[in-house]
């Protein structure tokens, strides 16, 4: 970890299957169960919900890692228990509930990839903001060749990503991607090479947190929402949230900065 941020406290230093560290105003949460190539198990899941949801007030962006060589490779099969048709469906939307924590918490996130971003992997991701992947990621949905299907939100989320094709054909085909095809299809917006994830990530978390709050929220609450509108009803969508972060006090006094800032610069160039 890098030497400005501390371990974080509290409750957040309960949760087993993670690491977290705090700097300022970012929170870096890095699962933990490196032995497992990061698998996800439901205890995983609910700590990395909880997590998210107990970041302090000061936190205003975080980064999402995985220890060792891998983000994640996937749900924990030897994890994996029977279950009826009705337990399977409150088991997903277990899933679903913990990674719209994500997704549409409080904080924007920056995913850092590398390694496995694999099924249950790749879901998680496609939950985070922002996703940085390193040279050595790689991409896979095997669920169509273990007899399963996607349950923690991977049909709504990846296809918005990398499109219903490039899905279609990572689960019946068991199509896997490097980091560079990854990249191209939007399942990352930032490729780097191997080590430099973490910097970058943390470099854009520190960015994000220095916007105005309103602004961020809109980005990450009303944007996608908008996008699943129809045009009409978006652009009504998008003059409300418009003006409710132009209205907002601290938006209009960076507004203010900006403009005297320039007005600074025109009267020192004149």
């Amino acid at each position: 970890m890098t030497p400005d941020f501390a371990d974080a406290t509290g409750s957040l230093a309960e949760l087993n299957l993670l690491r977290i560290w705090t700097a300022d105003n970012v929170a870096h949460i890095r699962l933990n169960r490196p032995d497992k190539r990061n698998a996800i198990n439901d205890t995983l899941v609910l700590q990395l919900q909880g997590a998210v949801q107990q970041l302090p007030p000061t936190i205003k962006a975080a980064v999402l890692s995985g220890e060792g060589s891998h983000f994640c490779a996937g749900l924990d099969l030897s994890e994996l228990s029977e279950r009826s048709v009705a337990e399977g469906i409150l088991h997903s939307r277990m899933w679903h509930a913990a990674l719209d924590s994500v997704q549409f918490g409080r904080v924007p996130v920056v995913a850092v990839l590398h390694g496995a971003v694999v099924g249950g992997g790749l879901e998680i991701a496609s939950s985070c903001h922002i996703r940085v992947a390193e040279k050595s990621a790689y991409y896979g949905l095997p669920e169509g060749q273990r007899g399963i299907f996607v349950g923690g939100g991977g049909s709504a989320r990846v296809p918005r990503l990398a499109g219903v094709a490039t899905m279609t054909d990572m689960m019946l085909c068991g199509r896997v991607l490097n980091a560079e095809e990854g990249y191209q299809r939007g399942l990352s917006q930032y490729l780097v090479a191997d080590g430099e994830g973490l910097a970058k990530a943390i470099e854009l978390a520190r960015r994000i947190a220095s916007n105005a709050p309103l602004s961020n929220f809109a980005v990450t609450q009303a944007l996608p929402r908008i996008a699943d509108l129809s045009q009409g009803d978006g652009l009504f969508v998008e003059a409300l949230m418009a003006a409710i972060a132009q209205g907002d006090d601290a938006a209009k006094e960076r507004v203010r900065a900006f403009l005297e800032k320039r007005a600074g610069k025109v009267e020192r160039q004149s």
